[in-house]
């Protein structure tokens, strides 16, 4: 793998806090020969994991535990600037790095959370932060195949095409129909009429796509990054994202495949015409 860009707090892994202007090859270990198959990046930490499912990560932890390395983690003014193993119990299949807390999805479609907490972001019932990953009890005998992360609030998508979402809600961002924080896992209930098979979130926004391809948006507006114009600057339900409104040519047929969510935009694939 290879990282560029901010190199402050130790975000790129080279054991140095300076930017990258290029491509870096970054190691997990000293076994050369372990792949890395998945990738993942917060505002200032980052996450990886190897072939055999072990996790790795490194950047800014300031105590909040976002690095999931325990309480007796020895930072460098609150940094870690090489890949440190996450003990996990079981490989690691994807993992989704917030603004200061991580999550990720083991092999046998358990979910944990570790880091920041002040938002109910790690799906607990309370507001404290931990340094280790644990298990959210409250999806613990749910069968989840993806994760994501925003800023502050959490996504998953279980086996049977349902989203759950909770933590920081201030923006509409868990689609509840409300402005409040969601303390534990909630089904998205406006999305229970169809099968989503992918899911995404952006800083204070979330996505998802349903089986027939498509795209329902909610969360944070102000910038139109939800893909349609809004009374109000935030959206607390999901709304479809219809394709060609702004031209006046609206096109429903458009069928999504995957979608992206930044702070204040939007990035969808999307098949035309049948290819």
């Amino acid at each position: 793998m290879a990282c560029r860009g901010f190199g402050a707090f130790g975000a790129l892994g080279h054991g140095m806090y300076k930017a990258e202007h290029f491509p870096r090859r970054l190691l997990l270990s000293q076994d050369e020969g372990e792949n890395v198959v998945y990738v993942a990046g917060g505002g200032s930490h980052s996450a990886a994991i190897t072939s055999s499912g072990d996790l790795y990560t490194w950047g800014r932890d300031e105590g909040d535990g976002r690095l999931g390395h325990g309480e007796d983690l020895v930072t460098d003014e609150g940094a870690v600037n090489v890949p440190l193993r996450v003990l996990m119990p079981e490989p690691v299949l994807s993992v989704s790095c917030g603004g200061f807390f991580t999550m990720a999805l083991t092999s046998e479609g358990r979910v944990w959370s570790w880091g920041g907490n002040a938002n109910f972001e790690l799906g607990r019932n309370d507001c404290y932060t931990r340094c280790e990953p644990s298990i959210i009890p409250e999806i613990e005998d749910t069968q989840v195949v993806q994760i994501a992360c925003g800023g502050y609030h959490s996504a998953v998508l279980t086996s049977d095409g349902q989203v759950l979402t909770w933590g920081r809600g201030g923006d509409g961002q868990l689609g509840h129909g409300s402005w409040n924080n969601g303390k534990t896992p909630r089904v998205v209930e406006d999305l229970c009429h169809c099968h989503i098979r992918y899911i995404a979130c952006g800083s204070f926004s979330t996505a998802a796509v349903t089986e027939d391809g498509k795209l329902y948006c909610w969360g944070k507006n102000k910038n139109h990054q939800l893909g349609f114009r809004g009374k109000l600057d935030s959206e607390n339900i999901p709304k479809q994202v219809i394709f060609g409104a702004e031209d006046g040519q609206p096109n429903k047929s458009k069928s999504v495949i995957a979608v992206a969510l930044g702070a204040c935009h939007g990035v969808a694939v999307l098949l035309s015409d049948g290819v």
